[in-house]
């Protein structure tokens, strides 16, 4: 299929189609972090609470990490083009909805919306990739496709703080939401025009109880994080989370049972038994739970603990962004012949940055030293992020890769929903008193995060060793 679909377009029209989903993918990560820069100043205006501010962003990524292996698998059964058109339009919609909200509740609701449509979409984008790129230009492709996967951070913190402070016909924060809206009714209209048409894959079923067990499930663990400021950490807090962890336990026999009755569980359960994935998986949840907490943090200790302009907050980061795309096209080259040091390696300069950070802000906290002591971090986290997909389902048979793929996207989503949850309550509870104070708790947080990666990536390392050792010794 892969090659009759690349034989039905010529050459010039397939980058089209190339740049048409890459674009949609690009709008997706630039809304995960433009969002970081308007924060406070929705946070005035909405009189939202720390909890409504957490959770503006925290639900977005919920809503994806749980709908994104749906989504993927409607592209199977639907096509993905009409998927991707609808998940755009979604999105789109979505957008123009959280623009348009008056109040912390209202925001929280559509950025919910935005996240699931974005579930749509975004799955839609490797699957065109996969099924265009077939031949020699597949490599360029894919380092097209990592090459805006990492402008787009950037982009998100650049854009933020430009429309935030040009504050456009009197709109302030709320065309970080609206920019969106041109440019989704741009692609949907390349899409229409020139995605090929693929054929829907027989046998494809959804795994609707699935999606929603774990949606329900997340909310119980994560929401309680959230909230439970606001709550003054009552018992029933507590006792909502302790319920998300039996909802939990409970989706992998819902999911057992789903493949009992020769239905398609939303998660392989070949993947469990799995050792080294699981704990490369657990390695992902943590490096990932010190990922957007930290840019939020940040964010919000320069504009309100130094009352750093938001344009200026923006563009603290360029260099930090400029510096991981740098090491993300080194890491690769690196992996070859260094293999998993090059990530122990990336965790330990990210901790380095951390540090440097954390002093800075105390001796010499100036936009242009920020920028300085976060490119530091920024070449830590490139060395890191671009090759750890790969380390980590490195054992994942090939029938198998898909499914993989899609609950390594998804434990990204929820390390970084999780993440923002929890490092952004502990910054929020002690920034009143101190805001040098919270940012060194939040930092010491992210930097036991990425140590608990280095041990899972270790254990994993060595689980893979003792499975290939096992292996070998059977064959002889």
């Amino acid at each position: 299929m892969h090659q009759l679909v690349s034989a039905n377009l010529d050459s010039s029209r397939r980058w089209w189609v190339l740049a048409t989903v890459v674009a949609a993918q690009f709008m997706f990560g630039v809304d995960a972090f433009v969002v970081n820069v308007a924060i406070p100043t929705i946070s005035v205006e909405l009189h939202a609470s720390p909890a409504q501010i957490e959770s503006v962003i925290a639900i977005y990524l919920i809503a994806y990490a749980t709908l994104v292996v749906t989504g993927g698998r409607l592209g199977d059964i639907y096509g993905t083009k009409p998927v991707f058109i609808a998940g755009v339009l979604g999105f789109t919609l979505t957008s123009l909805w959280c623009g348009l909200a008056q109040s912390g509740p209202e925001l929280i609701l559509a950025r919910l919306a935005q996240g699931a449509t974005a579930a749509l979409m975004v799955p839609q984008v490797l699957a065109t990739l996969h099924l265009l790129f077939s031949d020699s230009a597949r490599s360029r492709a894919f380092a097209i496709y990592g090459i805006v996967l990492g402008l787009a951070g950037a982009a998100g913190f650049a854009l933020g703080a430009i429309l935030v402070t040009l504050n456009l016909a009197g709109l302030g924060w709320r065309a970080v939401f609206f920019v969106n809206v041109p440019f989704g009714v741009l692609i949907l209209v390349a899409a229409a025009r020139i995605m090929p048409q693929v054929p829907r894959r027989t046998g494809t079923r959804l795994d609707i109880p699935g999606a929603i067990v774990l949606f329900v499930g997340l909310l119980c663990l994560i929401g309680p994080l959230l909230f439970g400021h606001d709550a003054h950490w009552s018992p029933w807090v507590f006792m909502v989370m302790a319920m998300g962890v039996a909802i939990m336990a409970a989706l992998l026999r819902l999911e057992r049972r789903v493949a009992r009755r020769g239905g398609m569980p939303l998660i392989d359960l070949s993947l469990v038994s799995d050792h080294p994935f699981i704990r490369g998986l657990c390695a992902v949840f943590f490096f990932f739970f010190a990922n957007l907490s930290f840019y939020l943090v940040v964010t919000l200790f320069m504009q309100q603990g130094l009352r750093i302009p938001p344009l200026q907050a923006g563009l603290v980061f360029m260099p930090l962004a400029l510096t991981f795309v740098v090491a993300s096209r080194r890491s690769g080259i690196r992996a070859k012949h260094r293999g998993p040091l090059v990530l122990v390696e990336g965790c330990a300069i990210q901790i380095a940055g951390l540090a440097a950070l954390a002093l800075t802000s105390v001796v010499m906290p100036t936009a242009s030293m920020l920028a300085l002591v976060l490119m530091i971090f920024g070449y830590g986290q490139g060395l890191v992020m671009a090759p750890l997909s790969g380390m980590v389902l490195s054992s994942v048979k090939a029938a198998a890769a898909g499914s993989g793929a899609g609950l390594y996207g998804t434990v990204t989503q929820i390390g970084n929903a999780a993440g923002v949850a929890a490092i952004g309550a502990v910054f929020f509870a002690l920034k009143q008193d101190s805001p040098s104070d919270a940012l060194f708790a939040a930092l010491s947080l992210c930097a036991l995060s990425i140590v608990t990666c280095v041990v899972f990536l270790t254990w994993m390392r060595r689980a893979a060793d003792s499975s290939l050792s096992a292996r070998n010794n059977h064959e002889v």
